[in-house]
């Protein structure tokens, strides 16, 4: 489907990208003063339509004025400070509004995510009805477009729903907003769960503005930058970095829905070339693959696009594929991208957002390890040495220390691979309600991330999570060397594999690959079976499980994420039905 360049309405003008206010990079005590700081400045919020075309103007200074006549309506409902407020966060006026709201109100704002992410109503239902009954809050809003889907949730649970518009309808008794504290909690961010059941991160001011403040200050944030997104807002990434951090430093930022994204990618690409600023973007991998494939197909990239203002184009949120990023360099180099514009990071909701973010103009770097190294397994002599590019992920952000341990806590040394271990300002409070699981990754102050990785010369190497980590008669494998490797293969894209242990029929474990199948023929099944079957013995020399299921049947976590542990678990209990193969 041809995609058609988008025009800004006339009539609209977007917010500027400068103004007399003299930047401040979010060195406020609580979020309520960043609020009111950004609503003195021009800047703001601009929505767009499927095509990129600007459809609404959000000023700081009118959302904050919203906000603060939300925060009276919630207060005059009876929301109390400390009390859970549930948002369906929409990309829309009315999301940022009631987040800026609650925080005003002293409540705790939980960002949830919308049906698009979901197989069907019953998966969303039940979904959202877990997050509700682990945050527990006494409101649901959420825009109108999914009120049955919404209440159906909020019933279930036992809490009030109510579309944005409905809960306009209150009053807004004039009444004193309660003061905020730095060590309130701000906000409750959902981890994506891709690993462990979703849970409540609780985040504080202090904590937020330490992260706002070491993005702003590690990224050189300044005068004619201007943020372009398509990242949903229930994800820390997209909270955090591409609204919040918005807020904190004062920038204009553009506004494309994840849903308009996924029809037509190109349209993001539209709206950086239109922006007269320096570009500030930020997408995980498959964001720069999607692009990169769907342009392929075109010509005419230099006369469609100029990518040469793009001045920090993120990376993060999941594994990092240089391949991929150097695919998208060759196919928009044309249009004035620069290689040096990718800025990885790593980060995780327990620690905000970022902990580590690569300095601007540094770009994609790599290091090949025998992957022997990677998985902590023993050399196989009998094999040729095989090797891994892992990315580099930059340096710690200012007040953030990072430590690689091993088994029994030691600090490991530089190219030594262990368990990554981050302090400092930025990392959560807590798991809301659940101490357990607090007290299993805070330690000392410190937090276990569950990622895997190592140091070198004060860059953060990240090599997998430890508990994706297969393990075959005592050796070692990452699920995504055996997902990389089938997607060498001819015909597969990124997402379309996962890989995990099964026990077999003699009570033995093997690796299990669960791959989407785009062949209607029973017999050219079989064959491709068998290649990928070839493929991962290449890689991990033994014989695997090979499944072939339907497209769109791998499921994600909330953020878009592969969830190995929910494949497993569907693939286990028969809810993944494998497709006939020729007998």
């Amino acid at each position: 489907m041809t995609e058609l360049t988008p025009q800004i309405t006339p009539a609209l003008t977007p917010t500027p990208n400068d103004c007399p206010l003299p930047r401040r990079r979010s060195d406020f005590a609580t979020f309520n003063e960043a609020i009111d700081y950004a609503a003195k400045s021009e800047k703001g919020m601009n929505f767009h339509d499927a095509r990129g075309t600007l459809e609404r103007v959000y000023t700081f200074s009118e959302m904050r004025e919203n906000a603060l006549e939300h925060a009276r309506r919630l207060i005059g409902m009876g929301i109390e400070k400390g009390d859970r407020v549930a948002l369906i966060a929409e990309t829309s006026p009315e999301f940022t509004a009631m987040f800026c709201a609650c925080v005003y109100a002293g409540a705790w704002p939980v960002p949830l995510p919308l049906p698009t992410t979901f197989g069907g109503k019953d998966s969303y239902i039940e979904q959202l009805g877990v997050q509700l009954s682990s945050s527990d809050p006494k409101l649901l809003l959420y825009p109108a477009e999914i009120d049955e889907l919404a209440k159906a949730a909020a019933d279930r649970q036992g809490c009030t729903g109510q579309n944005w518009d409905e809960f306009a309808g209150h009053d807004a008794p004039d009444t004193q907003l309660p003061d905020a504290d730095p060590d309130d909690i701000c906000y409750l961010q959902y981890s994506s769960g891709s690993t462990r059941f979703p849970t409540g991160v609780a985040v504080t001011h202090r904590a937020l503005l330490h992260n706002l403040y070491g993005h702003a200050t590690t990224m050189h944030i300044g005068e004619g930058d201007r943020g372009v997104t398509w990242l949903p807002l229930y994800h820390d990434m997209g909270l955090v970095g591409c609204f919040l951090s918005m807020i904190g430093n004062q920038v204009s930022v553009d506004y494309l829905k994840t849903e308009h994204f996924a029809r037509r990618p190109l349209a993001w690409l539209d709206m950086i070339s239109r922006n007269p600023g320096n570009s500030m973007s930020y997408s995980p991998t498959f964001g720069y693959d999607i692009c990169a494939r769907r342009i392929s197909s075109q010509s005419h990239v230099a006369d469609r696009f100029d990518l040469s203002r793009w001045r920090l184009a993120g990376n993060g949120a999941d594994m990092i594929r240089p391949d991929v990023m150097q695919q998208f360099v060759n196919a928009f180099a044309d249009a004035g991208f620069k290689a040096g514009a990718f800025t990885p990071s790593y980060g995780l909701a327990e620690a905000t957002l970022a902990v580590t973010v690569m300095p601007p103009g540094e770009g994609i770097k790599v290091e090949l390890v025998e992957e022997e190294r990677l998985s902590g397994s023993p050399r196989d002599l009998s094999r040729p040495a095989r090797y891994r590019a892992i990315v580099n992920c930059g340096k710690p952000l200012p007040d953030m220390d990072v430590e690689i341990r091993g088994e029994n806590d030691e600090v490991k040394s530089d190219h030594q691979i262990g368990k990554v271990w981050c302090r400092g300002p930025s990392v959560m409070h807590s798991y809301f309600r659940d101490e357990t699981a607090t007290q299993d990754c805070l330690v000392s102050g410190w937090l276990d991330t569950g990622d895997m990785g190592y140091m070198a010369n004060g860059y953060l190497f990240i090599v997998g999570r430890a508990k994706d980590m297969i393990i075959i008669n005592g050796k070692n494998h990452w699920p995504q060397d055996i997902e990389w490797a089938v997607e060498q293969l001819p015909g597969f894209n990124h997402g379309d594999i996962a890989a995990f242990a099964v026990e077999t029929e003699n009570g033995e474990e093997a690796p299990a690959v669960l791959v989407h199948c785009r062949v209607s023929d029973p017999d050219e099944r079989v064959k491709l079976r068998d290649q990928i079957a070839d493929k991962v013995r290449s890689v991990t020399g033994m014989s695997c499980v090979v499944e072939l299921v339907p497209p769109r049947t791998l499921p994600r976590t909330s953020s878009g994420k592969l969830s190995r542990a929910k494949a497993k678990k569907l693939y286990l209990s028969g809810e993944i039905e494998p497709l006939k193969l020729a007998a």
